[in-house]
């Protein structure tokens, strides 16, 4: 990542339901008190995290070890704030685009899932400050000759649905004659689409690529000009009381250093 800027400032079906308690699992920066949180968890209940497991570092299933454990940078995140207010935390996966209608049909207490608060976005939820902030990428075989979004015109170009990447590809579309989107539910899915040669480019989030592009040395990226909002924040469902207190956990992270440990576990000391 090449610019890191704090601001501390459905019908989808779940497929995998995994409760955590704020004692189990890695994770935890150093400093921590476990034992005060666990007392304090022994009382107030438990949060429903709604996510989309497929977007590493952020969040994604952890194969390796055979629990199907979901992990990631927004997972540490949530942990450490349901563990500072006194919950015990569960995490529901599903799709992308399945997760603001969970906060809508009250099946979620709030969304992580490296979301962009956009305008549109707004008008249904409520958002947290932005605890992270990246950029977009065009992601291509490297035979594919791509310096940048003027290069899509006549391109089929892969994008997750209900995403801020699916949004600004739409923009893309509409100034770049010939150029077709191929929306699928899942990261993975359109890398594999790109691999088989049945699309010919694809819009990643630079941190999320980063890790395929590692394991894909065949693909190759170019950076997207800003245009619109960007970075990610914590999705409620509207005045929800949890947002002014994850805004202060958030702050309190970012102040204490916490969030500058995870940033580095989870996207590297390179990732600024």
């Amino acid at each position: 990542m090449k610019r890191r800027r704090f601001l501390a400032s459905t019908a989808a079906v779940a497929l995998l339901t995994v409760g955590l308690t704020s004692a189990c699992g890695g994770g935890q920066s150093a400093g921590d008190s476990e034992a005060a949180g666990d007392s304090e968890a022994a009382g107030k209940g438990t949060l429903t995290m709604a996510t989309s497991a497929d977007y590493p570092p952020y969040e994604s299933v952890d194969t390796t070890s055979g629990s199907e454990e979901i992990v990631g940078f927004d997972v540490d995140i949530a942990r450490h704030i349901a563990k500072e207010l006194g919950y015990e935390l569960e995490i529901t996966n599903m799709d992308f685009n399945g997760l603001i209608p969970a906060l809508q049909a009250d099946r979620a207490d709030f969304v992580m899932a490296g979301m962009t608060p956009t305008e549109e976005r707004k008008q249904n939820v409520d958002f947290s400050d932005i605890y992270y902030d990246a950029k977009q990428t065009i992601v291509f075989p490297k035979s594919n000759a791509i310096t940048g979004p003027d290069d899509l015109g006549g391109k089929t170009v892969g994008v997750q649905l209900g995403s801020i990447q699916e949004g600004l590809a739409k923009d893309l579309a509409e100034k770049t004659p010939g150029m077709k989107l191929s929306p699928l539910n899942r990261i993975n899915e359109i890398v594999q689409e790109l691999k088989s040669g049945r699309i010919d480019a694809a819009i990643i989030e630079d941190t999320v690529a980063k890790g395929f592009l590692a394991n894909n040395p065949e693909l190759t990226s170019v950076e997207i000009p800003e245009e619109g909002p960007v970075g990610s924040a914590v999705a409620f469902p509207k005045d929800s009381e949890l947002t002014s207190e994850f805004n202060r956990v958030l702050g309190e992270m970012e102040s204490s250093g916490m969030m500058e440990e995870l940033i580095n576990k989870w996207f590297g000391d390179g990732a600024k």
